[in-house]
C-alpha cells in the first residue's frame, strides 16, 4: 500500500545535492507536521543526488513515522523530480516546497485556508532576500512569462504551492514544467489563489540556477506552452455505460 494515501496532503520536496539542508528539514518539516491544518506527510524525491543528500533522506525517514522517499537512478533536474513525486504522492492534496527552505513549512497553513474554493494555491514572496540578480532575472523572467501566457501570476518561481492532486496528474511532464505550474493547471478550467507567504535568505548549499538558466530556458519554454494550449485536450464525461 502507498502509505501517502493515508494522508489529505503529501509535502514533495525535490533534493538535488543538498546535503547540508537535510538535517533542518527534519526539525521543520516535523514541527509542522505537528500543527499542519489538514493530516500531512513528507515525500523526499532525490534527484539523483552526487553528496550524501540520499543516505541522509534515508537516516530521517527510518526515524520520522510520517516521512517517505523515492529516489531516481539519475539527476532529471526539477521538474522530472517534481513530476515523480506527484505520481507517487495518492493523497487528496500534494504540497510543494524546495529543499532551500527558502520559504517555510509553516505557511503552509496560509495556503490551505482557501483549498476548498480553489485548485491550486500558491505563495507570493515577501521581502525577497535574494540577490540583486536573482531578484531582478526573476521579475524579468515573471513579466514576460505573463505577457505569454496569461496566467495573471505574480510570482510563478515560488516554491510553495498546494495544488489537488487529481489536477497536478494531469500536468504534461516537460523539461521546465515547474515553471508554468499555474498555467498548466489554468487549461483545466481550474481556479488559482495567490497568497504572500515569507522568504529567507539560503542558510546552506549553493542555488542550481544563474542569470543564464533564470532568463533563456523560460523564455523558449513559453513557446512551448502557448504551442500546447493550442493543442491541448481537455474533456469530461458526464454519462457513461462500461
Amino acid at each position: 500500500m502507498n502509505k501517502t494515501a493515508k494522508y489529505q496532503m503529501t509535502i514533495i520536496v525535490p533534493v538535488y545535492n543538498e546535503q547540508d539542508s537535510i538535517y533542518r528539514l527534519e526539525k521543520e518539516l516535523g514541527t509542522y507536521l505537528q500543527k499542519a491544518a489538514v493530516s500531512s506527510c513528507v515525500l523526499f524525491v532525490n534527484d539523483g543526488s552526487k553528496d550524501e543528500s540520499l543516505q541522509r533522506i534515508r537516516e530521517i525517514c527510518q526515524r520520522n513515522n510520517a516521512f517517505y522517499f523515492i529516489s531516481l537512478a539519475q539527476n532529471g533536474g526539477l521538474s522530472a523530480a517534481l513530476k515523480a513525486g506527484i505520481d507517487t504522492a495518492q493523497s487528496e492534496w500534494i504540497g510543494y516546497i524546495d529543499a532551500d527552505l527558502q520559504t517555510t513549512p509553516e505557511d503552509f497553513n496560509l495556503l490551505l485556508q482557501y483549498i476548498n474554493d480553489y485548485e491550486m494555491v500558491i505563495g507570493i514572496r515577501v521581502g525577497r532576500k535574494d540577490n540583486f540578480v536573482k531578484k531582478m532575472s526573476s521579475k524579468i523572467a515573471n513579466g514576460y512569462r505573463r505577457m505569454m501566457t496569461h496566467d495573471g501570476i505574480i510570482d510563478t518561481g515560488c516554491p510553495l504551492k498546494i495544488i489537488r492532486t487529481s489536477y497536478a496528474k494531469k500536468f504534461p511532464l516537460f523539461d521546465g514544467m515547474h515553471r508554468f505550474l499555474p498555467a498548466l493547471i489554468q487549461l483545466q478550467n481550474a481556479k488559482v489563489k495567490q497568497v504572500p507567504a515569507r522568504h529567507f535568505p539560503r542558510q546552506e548549499g549553493e542555488s542550481k540556477y544563474h542569470l543564464i538558466n533564470r532568463l533563456a530556458g523560460p523564455f523558449m519554454d513559453c513557446f512551448a506552452y502557448r504551442w500546447m494550449k493550442k493543442r491541448y485536450i481537455n474533456y469530461h464525461i458526464d454519462q457513461k455505460k462500461i
